[in-house]
C-alpha cells in the first residue's frame, strides 16, 4: 500500500465494539505512514448533568474507567511496535471537542472513528458523534463500519 502521507492520527474510542474496529484501522494506517497515533476519550460532561452538583465519586469513577479504558489501547500499541503515540482524556461534547479542540491541538491530519458508538438513544435523537466530526473537521476523516 502506498504511503499517503499521514503525520499524526487521532483515534476517538469509547470502548465500543466499532471504536475497537477503528482503532485496529488507526493502527495500521499508523504503521504504513510511520506516524504518531493520538488516542483520545471523550468524557461526555452531559451525562453528568443529573448528577448533584457534579458528584465527584462519580466524576472520579468515570475518569478512572477512562483511563483503564486508553491504556488497553496504548497495550496493544505497544504490542504492535507503534513507539509515537500520545493520549489525550478529555471533558465535554465528543461532538465538539474530538473534530475541533482536540484534532488542532495535535495538528491531526487524519481522525479515524467508529460508525457507530456506545449511545444509540443520543444517535436518534442529535445525530450520531462520527457524523458531528465528518462536519466539523478540518482534516481527512475515516468512519470505519
Amino acid at each position: 500500500m502506498a504511503k499517503v502521507n499521514y503525520d499524526n492520527i487521532l483515534i476517538a474510542v469509547d470502548g465500543s465494539e466499532a471504536a475497537n474496529k477503528a482503532f485496529q484501522r488507526a493502527l495500521s494506517l499508523a504503521k504504513i505512514n510511520d506516524a504518531k497515533l493520538i488516542i483520545t476519550h471523550v468524557i461526555d460532561t452531559r451525562a453528568f448533568a443529573t448528577a448533584e452538583a457534579y458528584d465527584q465519586t462519580i466524576i472520579s469513577q468515570t475518569e478512572k474507567y477512562s483511563e483503564e479504558l486508553i491504556q488497553t489501547y496504548v497495550d496493544q500499541l505497544k504490542e504492535a511496535g507503534i513507539s509515537k503515540y500520545e493520549t489525550k482524556i478529555d471533558f465535554g461534547s465528543p461532538k465538539v471537542k474530538i473534530a475541533k479542540d482536540i484534532a488542532n491541538e495535535f495538528d491531526t491530519d487524519l481522525i479515524v472513528c467508529g460508525a457507530t458508538g456506545l449511545n444509540a438513544v443520543e444517535r436518534f435523537l442529535m445525530g450520531s458523534v462520527s457524523e458531528s466530526i465528518t462536519r466539523y473537521a478540518t482534516c481527512d476523516v475515516l468512519v470505519v463500519r
